[in-house]
């Protein structure tokens, strides 16, 4: 498709959704659950796009982002310890705990290790066998496999020494919460495609069973959101719910069998806390007892002070939806990504580090 058919084929994506907006007689505000379609929207300019009665809000679908103080603090406690090395992607560096980040623990003299892959630890802790080597997992069903795989592969290989802090969480809980809380007000759900190439779509059902909302799994194309965007405003002017993928290329129905099969083996679920949510019940992954061998926090488990509060920081409001971040008073002040207050700032799928970088009516779809 050329630059000017795709051109062509988001104006009538956006037509049909100008028409299904007047036609639901009402403003429609639909709400992306994805680090990834944030991004994606924003560098594309789709907001701006979208006809006066349509808003798109984000919510808590970046896993950095919705990782609470306490998981952050007791990071920076394992890799102060002389016997750890702490490793982890990247984008963990700079998000704040209560009082530094592992950026600073590292400019102190800890020994933390970038890495690209889960496996990426494995090795680490085969070249440094005196060393206790913590892995940061921290993601949503999209990775959790991938920790998963990398605890079997430590124990299929005796390695001893390797070991999870785990912040891993599941999208479905969370869904359900932001819809029982009664300062959320969305009209349909854009759904993690990411997520859904794992899960399948049928763990999403119960948002149209349960609460009469549509749901639509959705690439991450600006075509592929704007058509998922327009199936949303056609169900919600229809007054139907139901899920529906679009993302067929990639998602099916039952997910990937296999690895659920590995999130099954190594994990259970439990209670999580959420940033800006607060604790939603079976939202966590915990490593089954089988596996207690590979949980720092059972085999070397420490204490850190209860978390101190971001005098002015709207983060968790921000990951509900319920503000936009230049709502919140330190956006683009003493919050930068540079020198972020909130993690909503420091991650690349951050909607506060997404709506600073890119602004806000600044962009052309196309250019």
């Amino acid at each position: 498709m050329t630059r000017a058919e795709e051109r062509a084929a988001a104006q009538e994506l956006l037509a049909e959704i100008e028409r299904q907006s007047v036609r639901a007689g009402r403003p429609l505000r639909f709400m992306e659950v994805c680090g990834t379609h944030t991004v994606s929207i924003f560098r594309a300019g789709l907001r701006q796009m979208l006809p006066a009665g349509v808003a798109l809000v984000s919510g808590p679908g970046c896993p950095v982002c919705v990782t609470p103080d306490d998981y952050m603090d007791k990071a920076i406690a394992y890799a102060a310890r002389e016997d750890v090395i702490l490793a982890t992607f990247g984008d963990m560096l700079k998000v704040p705990g209560s009082a530094s980040s592992l950026a600073e623990a590292e400019a102190e003299g800890a020994d933390i290790r970038i890495v690209y892959s889960p496996l990426d630890a494995l090795a680490i802790a085969r070249e440094n066998p005196e060393k206790k080597v913590v892995f940061l997992a921290v993601g949503f069903e999209t990775t959790a496999p991938t920790a998963a795989a990398l605890v079997l592969a430590a124990k299929g290989a005796g390695v001893k020494n390797l070991f999870l802090l785990s912040a891993q969480k599941l999208v479905p809980p969370a869904l359900r919460a932001l819809m029982d809380d009664p300062a959320v007000r969305v009209d349909g759900f854009l759904l993690p495609g990411h997520v859904a190439v794992v899960t399948g779509t049928d763990i999403f059902s119960f948002v149209a069973a349960d609460y009469h909302l549509p749901g639509v799994v959705a690439g991450f194309s600006p075509l592929a959101i704007l058509r998922a965007l327009t199936r949303l405003a056609q169900q919600a002017a229809a007054g139907e719910a139901r899920i529906e993928n679009e993302y067929e290329s990639v998602v099916r129905r039952e997910g990937s069998r296999e690895a659920q099969r590995f999130m099954r083996l190594v994990y259970e679920p439990v209670d999580a806390r959420w940033r800006g949510i607060g604790i939603i019940p079976r939202s966590g992954l915990r490593m089954r007892d089988a596996f207690a061998a590979y949980d720092i926090e059972r085999v070397l488990p420490l204490e850190v002070p209860e978390p101190r509060p971001r005098p002015g920081c709207r983060c968790g409001e921000v990951l509900r939806g319920i503000v936009t971040p230049p709502e919140c008073p330190l956006f683009g002040k003493a919050c930068v990504p540079t020198h972020a207050v909130g993690p909503c700032m420091v991650s690349v799928e951050g909607v506060c580090a997404s709506w600073y970088k890119y602004g806000q009516g600044r962009f052309v779809y196309g250019k």
